[in-house]
C-alpha cells in the first residue's frame, strides 16, 4: 500500500504569509503541498496559477512534493505551464474535459505524476477507463474551503480504491480533520487533503500533526 500522508492545502493559508506557513508546515512534517488552482468556471473562485507554483518551487526547493489541482475547463490546455513551473503532480478532473486520456497523457509528458479527481456525484467507474498514478475522491463539492464533509464518501473512497488497486494511492479532499481522517483511512485512503482544519487552526503545525496522527500518516 502508498505511504499515508497529509498534503496541507495553500488554499487556506494567510497569502501574506504564505512562505512562512508553508515552512511551518513542512518544520512539522509536511512532504507534500497541496496547491488548488480555480478558474471562475469549473468552479466559480479564481485562486492562483503557475507564478505561484513557480514562486513555491523555488521556495521550499526539490525535496517537496507540490501537489497541483486543477479545478478548472480544459486543463490539458494548461498542463504544461504547471508542469513547467515546477509541479511533482497534476491531478485533473473527470468532468472538466471531454478528452481525460488525453489530459492525462499531458500531465505524463509532462513529467509528473498523473492524477485524476472525481466530483461527489461523479461514478467511480470512470477509474475502470483509465490509469492513473493518483485517485482523488472529493469529499465536499469543489470550490470552496471549510465545508463540512460528506458523510458518504468513505463508501465511494472504499469503492475507488477496489478499482485502482493496492499500488495508486487514493486521496481524499474536503473536510478532512481528525475525526472523518479514520474514516477514511478505514475505508483506504492513503493521502489527505486538509486546508482550513491547518491553516484555519491558531497552530498549523501542531494541527497538521494532530491530523498526522489521525490519519495514521
Amino acid at each position: 500500500m502508498p505511504d499515508r500522508l497529509v498534503a496541507p492545502s495553500i488554499l487556506s493559508a494567510d497569502f501574506a504569509r504564505l512562505g512562512a506557513q508553508v515552512d511551518e508546515v513542512i518544520a512539522a512534517g509536511a512532504t507534500v503541498i497541496h496547491v488548488d488552482v480555480m478558474d471562475g468556471h469549473f468552479v466559480p473562485p479564481i485562486t492562483i496559477g503557475p507564478i505561484i507554483v513557480s514562486a513555491l518551487r523555488e521556495h521550499v526547493g526539490e525535496a517537496i512534493d507540490l501537489d497541483v489541482h486543477l479545478m478548472i475547463e480544459r486543463p490539458e490546455r494548461q498542463v504544461a505551464d504547471f508542469a513547467k513551473a515546477g509541479a511533482t503532480g497534476i491531478t485533473i478532473h473527470a468532468e472538466a474535459t471531454p478528452h481525460v486520456l488525453y489530459a492525462l497523457d499531458a500531465v505524463r509528458a509532462g513529467g509528473c505524476r498523473a492524477g485524476l479527481a472525481v466530483c461527489p456525484a461523479t461514478p467511480v467507474t470512470i477509474f475502470e477507463e483509465v490509469r492513473v498514478d493518483l485517485a482523488l475522491c472529493m469529499t465536499v463539492n469543489p470550490g470552496w474551503g471549510g465545508q463540512p464533509f460528506i458523510p458518504s464518501s468513505p463508501d465511494k473512497v472504499r469503492r475507488i480504491a477496489s478499482v485502482v488497486g493496492d499500488d495508486v494511492p487514493v486521496m481524499v479532499d474536503g473536510g478532512v480533520t481528525v475525526k472523518t481522517a479514520p474514516e477514511c483511512t478505514a475505508a483506504g485512503a492513503a493521502w489527505f487533503v486538509a486546508g482550513s482544519a491547518i491553516f484555519g487552526a491558531d497552530d498549523p503545525a501542531s494541527a497538521y500533526r494532530a491530523i498526522a496522527e489521525a490519519a495514521g500518516a
